[in-house]
């Protein structure tokens, strides 16, 4: 299985990149950069990596066999696969807010969090990154998948979600297990409770 694993990752390189329409590309040298209606990328290719703009395509290519190129080949292709589909469409994590008196709130595309702190914590808008909020939720946008993941992962980690009553910031698909509490762990159910009461 694990053979097998390896094979499929060494050929994710050789798959060429769709160039879709509204998407233009610029190889000058050993930077390619990747301009669509969401905004504007660049990356520097490595040495032994190539990059050929063909038809409507990009193809990666490798100009050696060496360890150090061959584990290149399939990065670089990725990474220049999610700048295409990144000015095209937007990269989106979502998080999800959970607390009584939590929420979030934008000002002048800044995002404001009230996250039961001393004071609201703010996120500054960057360039490249846009936020929206419905309710609980809050989206991370924008064409860069790394930046994307990266703020996302920040504002989660202002108040990471309690392993017992579930409240902070969460990804949206995340599922948090849940650990019992006191009256659990001593065998104690709601019936009794209140029934001692």
């Amino acid at each position: 299985m694990i053979i097998e694993n390896l094979f499929v990752v060494s050929k994710i390189g050789e798959k060429p990149i769709l160039i879709p329409e509204g998407v233009d590309i610029k190889i000058q040298g050993r930077s390619i950069q990747v301009r669509g209606e969401k905004g504007s990328l660049s990356l520097a290719i490595p040495e032994g990596i190539k990059v050929e703009e063909q038809g409507n395509q990009l193809v990666v290519s490798r100009g050696n066999n060496s360890q150090q190129t061959k584990a290149l080949h399939g990065t670089i292709r990725q990474l220049i696969n999610n700048m295409v589909t990144g000015v095209q469409k937007e990269w989106v994590k979502k998080l999800k807010i959970v607390g009584t008196g939590y929420n979030a709130s934008l000002s002048d595309g800044n995002l404001i969090l009230n996250l039961g702190l001393s004071h609201p914590v703010t996120i500054s808008l960057l360039e490249g990154i846009r936020f929206e909020v419905e309710k609980d939720i809050v989206c991370v946008m924008g064409c860069d998948r790394a930046q994307v993941g990266k703020i996302a992962a920040e504002i989660r980690n202002l108040r990471l979600p309690d392993v017992y009553k579930g409240k902070g910031i969460r990804y949206l698909d995340e599922v948090i297990k849940l650990k019992p509490g006191k009256a659990a762990k001593t065998g104690e159910g709601i019936g009794e409770s209140i029934a001692k009461s």
